[in-house]
């Protein structure tokens, strides 16, 4: 199952958003009787890989346990414009308060997973992983990994916490790649060490230093085929910077183990959906 959020972050997260959307109360919502009921359609008005079930779900659950939502697909389903994707129903107020907060976490994750499996299809016939970066929405780490997942990609490190990651300020501050290397082994030695080179010099100072994985930034096609031939697999090569859908191919056919994308993340154009509402009398 790729829905591994701890449920404290996912609900963390869905009360945030809906602390921040109602604040002291609904005071629209609260024009309509008590005791209204309602039913509700979410519509997809284009193609989309869904995503986001979960905290849909949870922003109506937070609402208001009586709420019933029939889901008609899945998570990693691909649909298409005009196509109904759930329904709801149950008390009006908190139908009405929760339908935006909803959409957000819905067309946001959707989004995200949707630029995921075109980055993925682009270069699926090719031995490279595609990942995301820490260029995330503030609030929506979690999601916005588990939607990268979703649409076939895969992730990077969570944060700074999980994964080390030098770069030229940590080498001046340590002073030398050596030094750097030997310092994160010393204190984190079950963690994955990765380095950012800019040039061939410091290609052969990271793997004479042992690093897992070599991060080449902006490198052109020539260099990166370069790195390749150079590393000769001693350690893994991640290709970051410039990188769109398209010159991707062309990047993958490199040699590259991995490419980094910060558009998988932070350049995203939310999937329009809409919420149809049917008040009982």
């Amino acid at each position: 199952m790729l829905l591994d959020v701890l449920d404290e972050d996912l609900l963390h997260t869905v009360r945030a958003a809906l602390d921040e959307d109602i604040g002291s109360g609904d005071i629209t919502a609260a024009l309509v009787p008590r005791d209204q009921t309602a039913s509700a359609t979410v519509i997809c008005r284009e193609n989309a890989v869904v995503c986001g079930q979960a905290w849909f779900n949870a922003v109506f659950a937070e609402l208001d346990n009586r709420i019933s939502i029939t889901w008609l697909v899945h998570d990693g389903d691909m649909v298409r414009d005009k196509e109904t994707l759930c329904t709801l129903s149950g008390p009006a107020r908190p139908l009405l308060t929760g339908e935006r907060t909803a959409l957000n976490f819905l067309q946001t994750l959707s989004a995200t997973a949707t630029r995921a499996q075109h980055y993925a299809e682009t270069i699926a016939d090719l031995p490279v992983r595609i990942l995301d970066t820490r260029k995330t929405i503030p609030g929506l780490r979690h999601a916005q990994k588990y939607a990268i997942r979703v649409g076939g990609c895969d992730n990077h490190r969570s944060g700074l916490y999980d994964g080390i990651l030098i770069k030229e300020n940590h080498i001046a501050a340590a002073g030398s790649i050596n030094k750097a290397v030997s310092k994160a082994r010393n204190a984190n030695p079950d963690v994955m060490v990765e380095v950012e080179v800019e040039d061939d010099a410091q290609i052969q100072q990271a793997l004479a230093a042992g690093a897992d994985r070599l991060l080449l930034d902006n490198f052109t096609l020539p260099a990166l085929t370069a790195a390749v031939q150079a590393v000769a697999g001693r350690a893994e090569l991640e290709a970051s910077g410039g990188i769109t859908l398209e010159n991707l191919r062309e990047t993958a056919r490199t040699g590259v183990d991995f490419i980094s994308i910060g558009t998988l993340t932070k350049d995203i154009q939310a999937i329009d959906l809409s919420m149809t509402f049917d008040i009982q009398t």
